[in-house]
């Protein structure tokens, strides 16, 4: 099974990981065809592990002990990052020079009762619509940067997530394609 690894907390300030050592981690952790795309921590591999609870524990693990610090690891498959894009989330939204439009990949599922839209109370995000594991969000910048994650983000969404523009997560679909 190809799986795309979305990776949270790489090459931020004092975590600064060359992708060609990721890609020698995720090998060493015996993950078959490794890839990765940006230096954004985006991680293709093949694994014969079905189940993703124990998949994303073993690369955390494995992520954790050679670098030192925790990285929030959110899967995907293929199929299913064509129906994300498919959803065309953000169709109704008029985009601005001032706004990202984004995805938050999430490890835990999304409370289906949240009220949507859904407006941070300092009014720079916006959650539009979710799946169970994805949140399309609108960050309104302010002074041309984006908005923090930690604070409302997190607390709605959890902390264990990772954020990647829309028009990215269409790019990643294709490298992952490609093969």
């Amino acid at each position: 099974m190809l799986y795309i690894a979305f990776l949270r907390g790489l090459n931020v300030p004092g975590r600064s990981v060359k992708m060609e050592d990721l890609r020698e981690l995720f090998t060493e952790m015996g993950f078959a065809s490794v890839r990765s795309y940006i230096q954004t921590g985006n991680v293709f591999f093949e694994s014969e592990e079905e189940d993703r609870e124990v998949l994303g524990a073993t690369i955390r693990r494995g992520l954790g002990e050679a670098l030192g610090f925790e990285v929030a690891v959110c899967l995907r498959t293929v199929p299913e990052l064509e129906a994300l894009v498919a959803l065309d989330p953000f169709k109704d939204v008029t985009v601005t020079e001032d706004m990202r439009c984004c995805v938050v990949f999430t490890t835990e599922r999304i409370d289906p009762g949240l009220e949507l839209p859904l407006m941070s109370p300092k009014k720079d995000i916006e959650i539009v619509s979710t799946q169970p594991y994805e949140a399309f969000v609108v960050w309104h910048l302010t002074g041309g940067r984006a908005p923090a994650a930690k604070g409302f983000q997190e607390r709605v969404l959890g902390k264990d997530a990772t954020v990647r523009f829309f028009h990215t997560v269409g790019k990643i679909l294709a490298a992952a394609k490609k093969g």
